[in-house]
């Protein structure tokens, strides 16, 4: 099984002691790759706990330079605990950024739409219920409609939409596995990636000690309810000491894979404290993915 390569440069973003609303964790980033730029919206944490969306911007997708305050933050009761684990894709004439919102009545989906990927305008709530996230736009219509992928504990679901307001058709498409290493839950990461062999889905499993890792999925690209192939194994688990250990240990979580000269730049949360990169041809995860090993 092809693994993904962390960047020596690892890990690439650090809470910042001296921004309040970034000195205990960055994690969990959206990524976009625009105008030969790296644009990258990170989850950040303070001392207050409460989540809000800061922005970076790079030239390598490695050095990033990040704006002094949030871009998003908590707005609403049902956001009051914070704004959480942004996925990002560029959709017909804008981006469109899903987001869960967390409070004390649990989590529910959201969905903001921008033109310029700094100041966003909020669409509501994505999915009319709670308890649900890890939801993500497909990058372009399938058949004439939108696509979503989301949790319902614990698999992966797929919805449709004329409008991007009304989904339907919902149904899960991936489970948990048993005695695998995603035996316990399992969520979308990234946008799926459109491939001649199918839409190339990078998501994580959890196992029965709570262990995050990332694994690939081929769904058919005129059918995305149809899945491919699903290697039995892993492309990448936690092993550094900083995705061992941090706030949640035992993590790497993939909210971002942007393509870039046929690279996939893989962006993931390191123990919920840190962001980390990981890196593989393209055409390599697509042929493991149809290895199926």
């Amino acid at each position: 099984m092809v693994r993904l390569q962390r960047h020596p440069q690892n890990p690439i973003l650090l809470p910042n002691p001296a921004s309040p609303w970034q000195a205990l964790n960055v994690f969990n980033p959206a990524v976009v790759y625009a105008n030969g730029l790296f644009h990258m919206i990170y989850r950040a944490q303070g001392l207050d706990y409460i989540s809000r969306l800061g922005y970076a911007v790079s030239v390598d997708g490695v050095r990033f330079n990040r704006l002094e305050d949030p871009i998003f933050e908590p707005e609403h009761d049902l956001e009051w605990r914070g704004v959480e684990d942004p996925r990002v894709v560029w959709l017909e004439d804008r981006f469109f950024m899903t987001y869960t919102g967390y409070s004390r009545q649990g989590i529910q989906p959201y969905l903001a739409e921008s033109t310029n990927l700094i100041h966003w305008q909020r669409r509501g709530v994505a999915l009319p219920e709670m308890e649900n996230k890890d939801h993500v736009l497909f990058p372009e219509r399938v058949g004439g409609r939108y696509v979503m992928l989301h949790r319902r504990p614990p698999a992966i679901w797929i919805a449709f939409s004329e409008d991007l307001e009304h989904w339907e058709g919902h149904r899960p498409i991936l489970e948990p596995r048993p005695g695998l290493w995603d035996e316990a839950r399992v969520g979308a990461g990234g946008p799926p990636i459109p491939t001649e062999a199918g839409w190339l889905l990078i998501y994580h499993g959890v196992d029965a000690r709570n262990t995050y890792r990332l694994g690939l999925a081929l769904l058919d690209r005129e059918d995305p309810t149809r899945v491919v192939a699903r290697p039995k194994g892993f492309v990448l688990e936690p092993e550094e000491v900083w995705e061992l250990r941090g706030d949640v240990p035992n993590v790497v979580f993939a909210c971002a894979n942007p393509v870039v000269e046929g690279t996939v730049y893989v962006y993931y949360g390191g123990a919920d404290r840190v962001i980390g990169l990981a890196t593989a041809p393209l055409e390599e995860l697509v042929a493991a993915a149809l290895k199926g090993e």
